[in-house]
């Protein structure tokens, strides 16, 4: 009996290249054939028929992460998709090579403003996420977020809420337990055609006779629209695991197609200064 198809063969049979199955492997975690003892991948022709499915939902305008999971949901939980416990981890484990720098909550605050102003100012019809931590902590923040919400097509916060609130000129209040690897995190996503970013920080264990403003994170942030969605999907995840009465229509927002055009000089040129502006002579940490 045979062990399967060999890659070269699931190449011929569905025209995507050897290189490119590898990459949706460590990146998507699919395909995900059985291994020889030699090491060598074979695949089931049951892959072959996802794979076929992946490249469909592609020409009909999904981006690749939804085609994926598309195919994953196809597939009848054998291989179930992996949920991530916070935007920061699933981030980190999508794209092990993103550099992170040891930041202050105040100069993470900082920075947040300036991408929430240059999301502001550029974007529309855009999805928001965020990642407080605490109440008290978005409320401090409150104003702002009305504004920004007020962009988007929808928007989401989440902290240690009492229960869920959708008020009508704010983001939806989504509660979170604190204790969980998403309570330890201060995180912005803004995914909208035009213009979007992601900042999301991880708060090091250990601090709790630190003085507030002086707390460290370790932070990553992009402007890459393919990453933007990511963590849009991941944020999204998690809040329909919480509320998932409040999510009704995100899916196909997260299905529009990515813009494939990088953002422009002027724009990172503007979101540069900004940060520099808030930020001031502060400096960024390797971490």
């Amino acid at each position: 009996m045979s062990d399967g198809l060999t890659i070269r063969e699931v190449t011929s049979r569905t025209g995507v290249e050897a290189a490119t199955l590898r990459m949706w492997e460590q990146r998507h975690g699919f395909p995900v054939p059985k291994r020889l003892p030699s090491g060598h991948r074979r695949y089931s022709h049951l892959d072959v028929e996802l794979i076929r499915q992946v490249l469909r939902d592609r020409e009909s305008g999904l981006e690749l992460r939804a085609a994926v999971e598309n195919a994953k949901r196809a597939a009848s939980g054998e291989r179930p998709v992996i949920e991530d416990d916070s935007i920061y981890s699933g981030l980190r484990r999508r794209r092990p090579d993103l550099k992170s720098y040891l930041l202050t909550k105040a100069t993470l605050i900082q920075v947040s403003h300036a991408i929430e102003d240059e999301c502001s100012s550029a974007s529309q019809r855009g999805l928001l996420f965020g990642s407080f931590q605490r109440e008290q902590f978005y409320r401090s923040a409150e104003p702002r977020w009305r504004d920004l919400a007020a962009t988007a097509e929808c928007a989401f916060v989440l902290a240690d809420f009492g229960e869920v609130s959708e008020p009508d000129d704010g983001p939806t209040e989504v509660p979170i337990d604190g204790t969980e690897p998403v309570g330890r995190e201060w995180s912005l996503v803004y995914d909208a055609p035009a213009f979007g970013a992601v900042l999301s920080g991880w708060e090091r264990p250990g601090q709790e006779d630190v003085p507030d403003m002086d707390r460290r994170f370790e932070a990553l942030w992009s402007v890459e629209p393919e990453l933007v969605r990511d963590a849009s999907t991941v944020a999204y995840g998690i809040v329909e695991r919480v509320a998932p009465q409040t999510v009704e229509g995100i899916e196909e927002l997260l299905a529009r197609p990515v813009e494939p055009q990088q953002p422009s000089l002027t724009q990172l040129t503007q979101l540069t200064n900004r940060m520099v502006a808030y930020v001031g002579g502060a400096g960024l940490q390797s971490s």
